[in-house]
C-alpha cells in the first residue's frame, strides 16, 4: 500500500521554548521521533510532507485569532521547521518526493491541495507526525478518514501542550476513526 508521511506545523513557534504558542518540553521531547520517521520515509522514497501554519499579521478575522495569541506569521522566524527537522528538509526539499505547504486552518487539507499531491500518486495511507496532537493532527486526522484514508498516528512524535488533550486524542484516532497508533 502506497504511503505519505504528513508533518504538521512542526515549527519554532510550536516547540521552542520561546514560541509564540508552544508546546514547550513535549514538543521538544518528540524531535529525535520526528526526524528518524521522516528520514526513514525519505530514504524509502515515500511522499513526504510538511503543512505549515502560515498566518497574516493582524488578522483579527481568522477564526484562531480569538483562541490563540499570533503564530506562525507569514515572514517570521516562528514558520521555520523546528530543530534538525529543518536541517532534515533543508538537504531534501529539492527532492521530487518532498512536499511543503502553508495551511491556515487546523487541517492539512483545509484550503490545501495536499489531497489532490495524494491522489496523484494513488496513496492510500497517511502516516501524521507533529504538533498540536488534540488540535491540528486531529482535525488532519478527521479529514483523512472522510476522504477514505487509512490512518497511522505515531504516538511518541506527536505532542500538544494539553496533555489531557493529547492523551483524549489518541483514543479518538483509535476508537472513532479507526487509526493505528503506534
Amino acid at each position: 500500500m502506497k504511503r505519505a508521511l504528513i508533518n504538521v506545523d512542526y515549527t519554532y513557534d510550536f516547540v521552542a521554548e520561546d514560541g509564540k504558542l508552544t508546546c514547550g518540553a513535549p514538543g521538544q521531547a518528540i524531535e529525535k521521533k520526528i526526524v528518524a520517521i521522516t528520514k526513514e520515509f525519505i530514504d524509502a522514497g515515500d511522499f513526504v510532507t510538511f503543512g505549515i501554519d502560515a498566518h497574516e499579521e493582524d488578522d483579527t478575522l481568522h477564526p484562531e485569532s480569538k483562541l490563540f495569541p499570533a503564530h506562525n506569521i507569514v515572514g517570521t522566524s516562528g514558520m521555520e521547521l523546528y530543530g534538525s527537522l529543518k536541517d532534515l528538509y533543508e538537504k531534501h526539499q529539492h527532492d521530487e518526493h518532498i512536499f511543503y505547504f502553508e495551511k491556515t486552518r487546523y487541517s492539512a487539507f483545509a484550503g490545501t491541495n495536499l489531497e489532490l499531491k495524494l491522489r496523484e500518486r494513488d496513496i492510500k495511507e497517511v502516516h501524521l507526525v507533529g504538533v498540536c496532537t488534540d488540535i491540528c493532527i486531529l482535525h488532519t486526522a478527521v479529514d483523512a478518514y472522510n476522504k477514505g484514508y487509512n490512518i497511522v498516528i505515531h504516538k511518541d512524535a506527536v505532542a500538544s501542550f494539553n496533555q489531557t488533550g493529547h492523551e483524549w486524542a489518541l483514543e479518538h484516532f483509535k476508537n472513532t476513526l479507526g487509526a493505528r497508533v503506534i
